[in-house]
């Protein structure tokens, strides 16, 4: 009797339903690839991870509950083996490096073609990272010690300073946001100050217009 190939089972986490129908029909033309869930929020997708065991993680850095980033870290602290590669409309200059770091393989943007997801998937599946020449030029450089004097002020911001910034251009109040990411008042208040710092605002005011700004351009 022939032993049947065992497929690999990936789960796809992205807020938007029918982003997850896409990429989930593409994989379906590959008998050796096999969707074993679908997660919108950090902790559909954290529960699924421990239910269905997937061998690789597909994930957005923006979800309707909780973040990318967040997930990616939670998954390499305690699910070390799961694989996991980035696929998100968020600029990649400024969230691929922040994803290799977290624990992911790979970052692929939205606006690449169906084929790149499949290379994409591979080459994270065989352990290998995969982003864009871009990308690795930018990682060469910076493990050269060459520094980019022009690199835009919003890279200097961590990634929970990030995602603060994000959800401020949402027009979230510092409650709300504290609510969303299970952090005290007090918490978004001091990572607010530290982003107006370093973002060079004068005030509250003009922090919330740049990242409504920044919101319209890169979400």
């Amino acid at each position: 009797m022939t032993r049947q190939k065992h497929s690999t089972r990936i789960l796809i986490v992205d807020d938007h339903p029918l982003v997850r129908e896409g990429i989930a029909m593409r994989i379906s033309m590959y008998p050796d690839l096999q969707v074993c869930g679908e997660a919108a929020t950090e902790d559909e997708a954290f529960a699924l991870v421990q239910q269905n065991n997937p061998d690789l993680m597909i994930i957005d850095i923006s979800l309707k509950s909780g973040h990318g980033l967040e997930l990616i870290k939670r998954i390499k602290s305690l699910q070390p083996a799961v694989k996991m590669l980035v696929v998100s409309g968020f600029q990649e200059s400024l969230y691929a490096e922040r994803a290799l770091r977290a624990g992911a393989l790979g970052y692929l943007s939205k606006q690449e073609s169906n084929a790149k997801l499949i290379d994409a998937i591979r080459a994270v599946l065989n352990g290998q990272r995969y982003v864009s020449a871009e990308v690795t030029q930018r990682l060469v450089e910076r493990a050269l010690g060459n520094r980019d004097s022009t690199r835009p002020l919003i890279e200097q911001l961590t990634d929970r300073e990030l995602e603060i910034f994000r959800l401020i251009g949402q027009g979230l109040t510092s409650g709300l946001i504290a609510d969303q990411l299970f952090l005290s008042t007090h918490t978004i208040d001091t990572h607010r100050e530290n982003i107006k710092r370093k973002l060079a605002c004068k005030n509250a005011g003009e922090l919330n217009r740049q990242a409504i700004q920044w919101l319209l351009e890169n979400d």
